[in-house]
């Protein structure tokens, strides 16, 4: 009789507590599954329908690895449930990627926690497929800019020498030139002095002339 009464209780409290989760995941944006502890599904939110285009008839008292013709057994999945959850009883963004067959390839995030008090499991599954596409190809932009600003910056260093070089070169020239002007001016200054002391020579010698 004790029995009958605690198992009659047992039964509500689960069955409550799957009505308040049932009330959370049906306004839930991520897809939700809640499972037994022999990880059949017992119930499954509208998004998780709609996102894995799965039927309610398909799926409700499925093995979850047994979901879309067996499109969900996934060996990382496995290690999840079987392993890694009931050791921890929560587990947080589990990164899991895989290919189904009717969607393509999905990058999905796991969270799930095993409620003991009534069997259950509850199981998130977050799609980040759009967003790691996006971050795969921020990361291939930045990576080809990288690759474009290091050629770049290496024109530039190398411009940079080939002006410095020219500097020296004009610098070296105008030296020169300065050199050469110089040069030229005393030459100049030498001839006109060479030029003034002949003039005075002629006229000395023509007056010495005169007077004899």
């Amino acid at each position: 009789m004790k029995n009958n009464k605690a198992n009659g209780k047992a039964k509500e409290s689960r069955e409550l507590a799957l009505h308040y989760m049932e009330a959370l995941v049906d306004v839930a944006r991520e897809s939700f599954l809640i499972l037994d502890p022999n990880l059949r599904v017992v119930m499954a939110n509208q998004i998780f329908y709609q996102n894995f285009q799965v039927s309610k008839g398909a799926t409700e008292s499925q093995l979850i690895y047994e979901l879309g013709n067996g499109q969900w057994n996934i060996p990382e999945l496995k290690d999840f449930l079987e392993d890694i959850l009931p050791n921890k009883k929560a587990m947080r963004d589990y990164e899991v990627r895989h290919v189904f067959e009717t969607i393509g390839e999905k990058t999905m995030v796991l969270n799930a926690r095993q409620i003991d008090s009534v069997q259950l499991i509850i199981l998130a599954i977050e799609d980040v497929t759009d967003k790691k596409n996006l971050e795969e190809k921020l990361a291939e932009c930045a990576k080809g800019l990288e690759v474009k600003v290091a050629e770049r910056t290496h024109d530039i260093a190398t411009r940079v020498k080939e002006l410095e070089a020219l500097n020296k070169t004009m610098v070296g020239r105008e030296l020169k030139m300065v050199e050469l002007k110089k040069e030229i001016a005393d030459l100049k200054k030498r001839v006109q002095n060479g030029n003034g002391k002949n003039g005075n020579g002629k006229n000395h010698n023509g007056n010495h002339k005169n007077g004899r």
